[in-house]
């Protein structure tokens, strides 16, 4: 089963170097101010895809935590329990 991952994980490391391969055309990114920067499109793309991947991890941090305090409040209550009874 782990060689059918790697495999697999080979495979999608090679379609997303064939999509980087052809998509190294310059592209014109425009700032504020008049400022500008030419850099390739597969350039432009990780860095939407890395901001979108960021994005999504902030937002479920917040869920993430809570749950996170909710355990240990929850294991405080199962020992607490159990030393009762063990009484």
């Amino acid at each position: 089963m782990r060689i059918v991952a790697w495999v697999v994980r080979f495979a999608v490391f090679l379609v997303i170097l064939g999509f980087a391969a052809k998509n190294t055309d310059p592209v014109l990114v425009r700032f504020y101010l008049g400022s500008q920067w030419e850099v390739p499109l597969v350039f432009v793309l990780l860095v939407a895809y890395v901001l979108g991947v960021a994005t999504g991890l902030v937002a479920g941090l917040g869920k993430m935590l809570r749950q996170r305090r909710e355990s240990v409040r929850l294991r405080k209550q199962l020992r607490a329990h159990s030393s009762e009874e063990a009484r």
